[in-house]
C-alpha cells in the first residue's frame, strides 16, 4: 500500500515537471504568454461585453441606443485588431453583422 502511493506520488510530479522548461530564455516566455494571454481574455472580454449590450438595445428596439452605442463599439473592435487580439478580417465581418442589425431595426 505505501508503495504504490509514493509511486502516485511520484509519477504526479513527474507529469508536472513535463511542462516546466528548463532554460532561462524558455522560462521567461512562459511568464511572458501566460501574461500576454491574460491580457488578451481581458480584451477580447470587454468587446463581446460591448456587443451584448449593443444586441440588447437593438432587440429592445432602442434605435437611439443602438445608434449612439455602434462607433463605440466599432472603435473598441478596431483597438482590439490594432492590438492584435483579431484578425482584420473578423473584425469587418463583426461591425459588418452589427451594421447591418442596427439597419434591419428601420
Amino acid at each position: 500500500m505505501i508503495k504504490s502511493l509514493t509511486f502516485k506520488k511520484n509519477y504526479i510530479c513527474q507529469k508536472e515537471r513535463l511542462n516546466v522548461p528548463n532554460i532561462k530564455s524558455a522560462k521567461k516566455r512562459t511568464l511572458i504568454i501566460e501574461k500576454k494571454t491574460a491580457q488578451n481574455k481581458m480584451i477580447k472580454s470587454e468587446v463581446r461585453t460591448e456587443i451584448k449590450k449593443f444586441l440588447a438595445a437593438v432587440n429592445s428596439g432602442d434605435k437611439e441606443t443602438a445608434t449612439s452605442m455602434f462607433p463605440g463599439v466599432c472603435s473598441l473592435i478596431d483597438s482590439a485588431v490594432s492590438k492584435g487580439v483579431y484578425k482584420k478580417n473578423t473584425a469587418a465581418n463583426k461591425k459588418s453583422g452589427l451594421a447591418k442589425k442596427l439597419n434591419a431595426m428601420a
